[in-house]
Formats: structure tokens, C-alpha cells, sequence
């Protein structure tokens, strides 16, 4: 019986993969000879990737910086700096964050010390509470919540008000 990289009889030495030299992003990784290949799944940080995948900084966690790209982020713990994201930013109860933000959808649960410019929708749920101006698209606010600041919703970014609805005769807006 061979064990882990022996040579057994009648079996061919296969050379050590090196771990250390991973493929580069977006490159497929090539099967070792007379190994059937895994069927292609792109790289998750690649332009081939479809979904988005969340980032979440845990409870407990305390982080300083900028956090710029796409995807999805959820803060459980605290945050201080700038989010810019292609996606939503979800701010856990007991969760805070201290900076500008611009992503597609806020939900806070926790505490915005700052503003949101340019999202489609924010929702402000019963524990949360923003000091800070809102712009946004639509805006839900739960009895409960508490918010300091101004606030735009409704509006086009050119300025104009939002397309009523042929139907019920009112705005787009939640």
C-alpha cells in the first residue's frame, strides 16, 4: 500500500504541485495530467463572477479606513471612514458607522453618523438612527427610528420630481 506521494507499483511519480504559486485572478488553473477537471467555476473576485458577494465586519470589530468596490457590505460592528459600494450597505442594531455614504440600498438597524448621497432606496428600521442629510430615491422610515438632518427623496438627480404614476396618481416613492 503507497501512502501520500509514494510511488507504487505500476504507478508514475507525479510531480509536487507548488501551493505557494496560485493561478492569477481570472485565469483558469490547468487539471495535472489524466486528472479529470472540476467543472469551471470563475474566480469570486473576477468580472466573470454574476453575483455579489457580501463582506461583513463581525460584532466586536472595530475598523478604520475606506471601503470602495462592488458588492454588498454588512457592518455588525463599527466602521470609521468613507463606503462607496455597487450594491447595499445593511448596518446591523449595535452596529456603527462614522463616514459619507453611497451604495444602491441602506438599510440601518444601528447608527449612521453621516450622510447618504445618490442611493436608490434607504430604509431606517425601528432601532436605527442617522445623524446626517439623506438623499435618496425612496425612503422607509419605522415608527421607532430616530434621524437628525435633512432629507431629499423623490427627486430625479437632475432635479426634477420622480415619474408619477399614471395609475394611482402618486410618486414613486415609498
Amino acid at each position: 500500500m503507497a501512502l501520500f506521494r509514494d510511488v507504487g507499483p505500476g504507478q508514475s511519480p507525479v510531480p509536487a504541485q507548488n501551493p505557494a504559486a496560485p493561478a492569477p485572478i481570472g485565469v483558469r488553473p490547468q487539471p495535472a495530467p489524466g486528472v479529470n477537471p472540476a467543472p469551471y467555476e470563475p474566480n469570486k473576485f473576477s468580472k466573470e463572477s454574476v453575483e455579489m458577494k457580501e463582506s461583513v465586519i463581525a460584532s466586536g470589530l472595530s475598523i478604520e479606513g475606506k471601503i470602495v468596490g462592488s458588492g454588498h457590505v454588512r457592518v455588525a460592528g463599527k466602521f470609521k471612514g468613507d463606503v462607496q459600494v455597487e450594491g447595499n450597505l445593511h448596518i446591523d442594531a449595535g452596529a456603527k458607522v462614522e463616514g459619507q455614504v453611497r451604495a444602491h440600498e441602506v438599510i440601518v438597524s444601528g447608527e449612521l453618523q453621516g450622510n447618504i448621497d445618490g442611493a436608490k432606496r434607504v430604509e431606517l428600521q425601528q432601532s436605527g438612527v442617522i445623524n446626517g442629510d439623506v438623499k435618496a430615491g425612496t425612503l422607509t422610515v419605522a415608527a421607532g427610528a430616530r434621524m437628525r438632518g435633512s432629507v431629499e427623496f423623490g427627486w430625479e438627480e437632475s432635479g426634477k420630481p420622480a415619474a408619477i404614476l399614471a395609475d394611482k396618481g402618486r410618486t414613486n416613492v415609498a
